[in-house]
């Protein structure tokens, strides 16, 4: 039996095609009838050549769908269980997955590249299904739940990472009290966030969701940076206040705002040094950079850079898995602010056309029904 997909044949070209319908392979396998399918900013680093692979591969890492079957070790699913799937299996075994750090699976396998054919299809295998699939929940626009497969968890760890540092400082009060790490982790106040200021670097769809993760969660001023008008509003509509590249002294903005210390977080998105750049320059002394924007170039700063500041990085993807039911809790409190993320949902017939506007920042969020 055959099925349509979308097959990546290399830069600015994708196809949709023919391809045999998958097989549950391995006694953790589950196969899901693909009914939604997301197209992900992080995939135009493939489409646009910049991420160097071989071709042949079937795209997409955000769908939601219905499971058409089982390998014998799934009980958690059965056939006719309505699921959304996180961008990357998560074994659940292994040492990382043992402590929550799911993005970090040993086993981990990525939808969407020459790992692991991808969700743009009508049918997908997807390995270690326990640990990589989420049940619908109720009362909520499936259309959404593609964000939940990535982009919204992502933005909400990029800020929470932020967040949850910022929260809790190494006072010199604390010292002389005698508190322990423990004990100031402890008593973390999300109102302490009322007078940090936050700069998020890009306002893409992973960008507004960390923006909707800060506010909710109490930041005061979160400033947001794009070249790009449509998506400066839709970040300020959020509330976030808006700087646009090359048109407002952005360092001059941000240091006025601070007394002259710098942004308390910077949380990265776009994946490029320029950005990279940006935020070390916008930090304060002993605050954080929580990039999750996908970097694949030496960074633009020294270690020396890095020292003098006392800066804290942290890079990397989300432990969506793990995160998966407190961001469903913000997006759930969000949702009326989200819905207008998915700007265009086209049938799976017309991917290409979804990747040429999408790529063009003609497409907010690109959707594909299948």
């Amino acid at each position: 039996m055959s099925m349509k997909a979308v097959v990546f044949h290399g830069a600015f070209d994708v196809k949709v095609e023919e391809r045999p319908k998958p097989t549950i392979k391995d006694d953790t396998d589950a196969l899901v009838k693909v009914e939604l399918a997301g197209l992900c900013g992080s995939e135009l680093h493939m489409y646009r050549g910049h991420q160097k692979t071989k071709t042949g591969h079937i795209m997409g890492h955000e769908f939601v769908g219905v499971v058409d079957s089982v390998g014998p070790k799934v009980t958690k699913y059965k056939p006719g269980d309505r699921v959304v799937s996180v961008f990357a299996t998560v074994c659940q075994t292994c040492w990382f997955c043992q402590r929550g750090l799911g993005n970090r699976c040993a086993n981990s396998l990525a939808f969407g590249t020459q790992q692991l054919d991808g969700g743009q299809a009508e049918y997908v295998r997807v390995p270690f299904a326990e640990g990589t699939l989420q049940h619908v929940p109720p009362n909520l626009d499936e259309r959404l739940l593609v964000m939940m497969c990535d982009i919204f968890p992502t933005g909400y760890y990029g800020a929470m990472r932020a967040i949850e540092f910022i929260g809790k400082p190494l006072l010199p009060q604390a010292i002389q009290n005698g508190s322990t790490l423990e004990k100031r982790a402890a008593t973390f106040e999300p109102q302490a966030l009322k007078d940090t200021v936050f700069v998020v670097l890009g306002c893409g769809p992973v960008g507004i969701c960390a923006v909707i993760t800060a506010i909710t969660k109490g930041v005061g001023t979160v400033y947001v940076v794009d070249a790009v008008d449509e998506r400066l509003a839709e970040a300020e509509a959020v509330g976030g206040i808006p700087l646009k590249l090359g048109r407002d002294d952005i360092p001059d903005i941000v240091m006025k705002a601070t007394d002259g210390r710098g942004a308390d977080a910077v949380v990265e998105v776009v994946g490029n040094k320029p950005a990279l750049k940006s935020a070390i320059d916008l930090v304060r002394v002993c605050g954080i950079i929580s990039s999750i924007g996908f970097h694949q170039s030496e960074l633009p700063f020294t270690a020396f850079e890095a020292y003098q500041k006392n800066v804290t990085l942290n890079f990397g993807r989300a432990p969506i898995s793990t995160l998966f039911p407190e961001a469903l809790e913000c997006l759930r409190k969000n949702k009326d602010k989200v819905a207008a993320f998915i700007s265009h949902e086209i049938p799976l017939a017309q991917a290409p056309h979804g990747y040429d506007i999408f790529e063009k920042y003609q497409a907010r969020k690109v959707v594909f029904k299948v």
